[in-house]
């Protein structure tokens, strides 16, 4: 089941290091073909109060999105992003073809009403 990596970023200060990143990281993602899904930029906030930028990395798997967060061409590259953003990294699972909101209530165990 597809996966994603989230980074929710609050603030970026450009520099020699996140060009380097940059102009790095799609290598480490293509061994385990994760796909951008954004990219920063054309974010409206429509509740809350979120100034930043968001990005979205499309894997295959969960244990595809792991094993790219732990890779060494990853690691390697990493400290560049993490001195120079604020901001949040999530992994997260998707969900199947044809999930419903209600399915959640299921998966949760709550009854009908």
């Amino acid at each position: 089941m597809t996966a994603y990596a989230i980074a929710m970023i609050r603030e970026t200060h450009f520099g020699p290091e996140i060009r380097e990143y940059l102009q790095r990281v799609d290598a480490t993602l293509a061994p385990f073909q994760g796909k951008y899904r954004v990219h920063g930029g054309g974010c409206e906030t429509m509740e809350g109060s979120w100034s930043g930028d968001v990005v979205v990395v499309e894997f295959p798997s969960m244990a595809l999105a792991k094993a790219w967060y732990a890779s060494p061409a990853y690691a390697a590259i990493r400290p560049l992003r993490m001195a120079h953003t604020q901001g949040d990294l999530l992994l997260v699972q998707g969900v199947a073809e044809g999930h419903r909101g209600e399915d959640l209530l299921a998966r949760l165990g709550v009854k009908g009403g």
